[in-house]
């Protein structure tokens, strides 16, 4: 049962994110507001925060200018702080700096201030388990909140609690406007779907997209990759122009 009196604090891994979104529901344009508060579940919401990279203006214009707007919709959001790394080429792919060892910090250095009782990470990205044991040993408490093919075996066994995604969790959640999809529990297959498909113009940023070890996380599978033409994947390295609003 949810005690009320907690305090939250929320960690949103924006990349993560926005992958798994579009890997699992097929669309990524997330009312960031209804999300937050269900997150939150009734309890005190000291502050959520949202961790990503901000896009360069120079050789990127266009993405930075669809970031710009994704971001002044996210500095409108209530008790929302938004964190931005840097990041550098590796010849014409933008990989990012930092971003994973700022939410970590933020992450161990709130929790030692006492600003929170529990902690919600918003990512499967394994690389956060020691943080989130380093946490847990403060005496606070962590829950993790992604998707089970996202989530790496380490950070689920090491976490408190688990919020599970799925596309029934977001039905009500994608932003005013949008054609709102069936729940899944209404639809026949796999899924996928009718997808409004993110807002144009981000990315083509590079950045390894990390899921559960051993198979999860890892995109497409091998049969659906290869009938594309593709060989299969080994991680979530997103192309060049690849879109990613986040």
């Amino acid at each position: 049962m949810v005690d009320t009196r907690e305090r939250v604090c929320i960690f949103i891994d924006g990349s993560n994110l926005y992958h798994s979104l579009e890997e699992n529901c097929n669309r990524a344009d997330l009312d960031f507001n209804a999300f937050i508060t269900k997150l939150t579940k009734g309890r005190h919401l000291y502050r959520a925060y949202y961790y990503n990279i901000l896009q360069d203006p120079e050789r990127r214009g266009p993405a930075y200018q669809e970031q710009q707007k994704f971001l002044a919709s996210l500095y409108a959001v209530p008790r929302l702080e938004v964190r931005l790394g840097t990041s550098k080429y590796r010849g014409e792919q933008l990989v990012e700096k930092g971003v994973d060892i700022m939410l970590a910090t933020d992450l161990l250095q709130y929790a030692w201030e006492n600003r929170y009782d529990v902690a919600i990470l918003v990512s499967g990205d394994g690389d956060f388990s020691y943080a989130v044991q380093k946490v847990k040993n403060t005496g606070k408490h962590v829950e993790v909140a992604a998707f089970p093919n996202n989530l790496s075996s380490d950070l689920a066994h090491i976490c408190d609690d688990r919020q599970t995604f799925d596309r029934d969790y977001f039905y009500e959640l994608w932003v005013t406007g949008r054609k709102q999809q069936q729940p899944q529990s209404q639809q026949s297959g796999a899924v996928g779907g009718p997808s409004g498909g993110p807002p144009p113009g981000g990315a083509g940023r590079r950045r390894r997209y990390r899921g559960r070890r051993g198979g999860g996380g890892q995109g497409p599978p091998p049969q659906q990759q290869q009938q594309q033409g593709q060989p299969p994947s080994q991680g979530y390295d997103r192309p060049p122009g690849q879109n990613e609003p986040f």
